[in-house]
């Protein structure tokens, strides 16, 4: 007969028992959860305007569903946004990755460029729509 292999043991997690999240609605004591409460709600929801999970905000299944269904219906009633832009900014640097190797002289020619005085191109500007102005009105 063949030997019985030991049997396999758990995994242990190491010493990282994480505390059960409590949720916000059994600390505040909500017992009704209406989807005019646009505060309350905004809670639930990520930047993204996405509905948080059961882990991150420590609901129970029954608590999950009621505020699912009320933030549906708050978008619905256009109290809340179904999706949120979220814009990036680009580094100029980040363009040019693919782009051969550019040469030092183009660079040198880039760097000694002057630049005019903010003030005196701001009051040559104002003064050219006066005269515009002016001659308009005429």
């Amino acid at each position: 007969m063949a030997k019985k292999p030991p049997p396999r043991s758990k995994k242990s997690d190491n010493g990282r028992r994480t505390k059960k999240k409590v949720s916000v609605l059994t600390t505040d004591k909500v017992d009704y959860i209406d989807y005019k409460d646009v505060n309350l709600l905004k809670r639930f929801v990520s930047d993204r305007a996405k509905v948080r999970a059961r882990r991150v905000t420590g609901n129970d299944t029954q608590q999950q569903a009621e505020v699912a269904r009320a933030i549906k219906n708050a978008r619905e009633m256009a109290l809340l946004p179904y999706t949120t832009r979220v814009t990036t900014q680009r580094n100029n640097r980040d363009r040019g990755r693919d782009r051969g190797p550019r040469d030092d002289a183009s660079r040198e020619d880039s760097s000694e460029l002057e630049l005019p005085d903010a003030t005196v191109v701001a009051d040559d500007d104002a003064t050219d729509v006066a005269e515009i102005m002016e001659t308009e009105e005429v």
